[in-house]
């Protein structure tokens, strides 16, 4: 029912080989898809998901500069405003029922 095939890995480009096997284990865990990365890639993702890197250097989390919709002064949030809500610094949130 499976046979070999070469994968091509979307982060190194070097083909690896997806075997008769391991296609066989994926259909059996549910997976519809390919893996993407070669096995040194995946495990490379992987450990950097375990240690919480972002993609981000230093591990920040990006902030982005507004001016809280209540009491008009300035703040940084986590996220880009897109203009359609109003954005509130942390206190003015907690006042709202911000969670």
């Amino acid at each position: 029912m499976f046979s070999d095939k070469e994968l091509t890995c979307c982060d190194c480009g070097a083909t690896f080989p997806f075997t008769a096997g391991e296609q066989e284990f994926y259909a059996s865990k549910g997976f519809q898809s390919d893996p993407r990365r070669c096995p040194s890639c995946r495990r490379a993702h992987k450990a950097s998901r375990e240690n919480g890197e972002t993609g981000r250097s230093n591990g920040s989390r990006e902030l982005f500069e507004v001016v809280c919709a209540e009491c008009g002064q300035p703040t940084k949030v986590p996220f880009r405003p897109r203009g359609d809500k109003p954005v509130y610094c942390y206190e003015c949130f907690q006042a709202h029922g911000g969670k």
